[in-house]
């Protein structure tokens, strides 16, 4: 018999029959504020549980199942969430972290599609190829993560904070990281074997001073008034953006083609390499 009690007052929440919490049965169960400081949750069912407010710092949830349970505020810094199954294709059947301490977590591999993450911290974290379609990270903090191969398709991550973030081989088509902040972010394509890829995604306004797009593919992306002071385009595929009003002062474009991409009343006068049609009008 296992007790599982509040992190606090010591009231004993919930009693399991079982010899341990690795592959238990802990759907349904209210866990609001429940200490489980470093518990081995591997392969456990928490489907529909409430865990707002645990404490699962350094605890292991490698494969366990979060599917509609609620984590908000919980604090899972450091704990292991290897292949975690708590993403959905209806966003009502997702696991809910917002205002969660990720930080420094390990999420590789984890299917959190359409999760609702807003307002949470994962500094640090590890989310190498991970699974973030429809992902909801407004106003997250994601500095320092690892995100190689990972899939932010339509993800939101509006005033989310990027800053140094690890996002080579990611793919972030139609993601909406309207006014993120992503200085010195690394969104390289790194040859052979894959490519980043940010088609149709939403920088209006972004900070990515410093950030490397390094052969990566950002066709038809919104850079309307992004600051990409210094940002490396090197031999990116920028056809169809959209960098109006955008400061890229210092921004390399060699081997960029811009003759399909929007330019008006952006600052080129100090862009580097960058070879500009001569119909091109009202840039400063």
């Amino acid at each position: 018999m296992i007790d599982i009690k509040h992190k606090e007052t010591g009231e004993v929440l919930a009693s399991i029959d079982a010899g341990e919490l690795a592959g238990a049965d802990l759907r349904d169960m209210r866990l609001n504020g429940a200490d489980l400081t470093g518990a081995d949750l591997s392969g456990a069912n928490l489907e529909f549980s409430d865990l707002v407010g645990a404490d699962l710092s350094g605890a292991s949830l490698r494969g366990a199942v979060l599917l509609s349970a609620h984590l908000n505020d919980a604090d899972l810094t450091g704990a292991d969430l290897t292949r975690v199954r708590a993403g959905s294709e209806r966003p009502a059947q997702a696991v809910v972290l917002s205002g969660a301490s990720l930080r420094s977590a390990n999420l590789e591999g984890a299917d959190l599609r359409n999760a609702e993450v807003r307002g949470a911290n994962l500094q640090q974290a590890r989310l190498t190829a991970a699974d973030m379609r429809g992902t909801d990270f407004s106003g997250s903090n994601l500095c320092h993560i690892a995100a190689t191969k990972a899939l932010f398709i339509k993800a939101t991550l509006r005033e989310a904070n990027l800053c140094n973030a690890d996002l080579r081989e990611c793919h972030l088509n139609d993601a909406n990281l309207v006014r993120a902040s992503m200085h010195d972010a690394d969104l390289t394509s790194v040859q052979p074997g894959g490519f980043t890829v940010a088609n149709l995604a939403n920088f209006e306004g972004a900070d990515l001073r410093n950030a490397r797009f390094t052969k990566a593919v950002v066709q038809d992306a919104n850079f309307r008034n992004a600051n990409l002071t210094d940002v490396d385009f090197t031999g990116a595929v920028l056809g169809g953006a959209i960098l109006r009003g955008a400061n890229v002062a210092g921004a390399d474009f060699r081997g960029v083609e811009l003759a399909s991409v929007t330019m008006e009343f952006a600052n080129f006068s100090k862009a580097l390499n960058a070879t500009i049609p001569s119909y091109k009008k009202h840039l400063r």
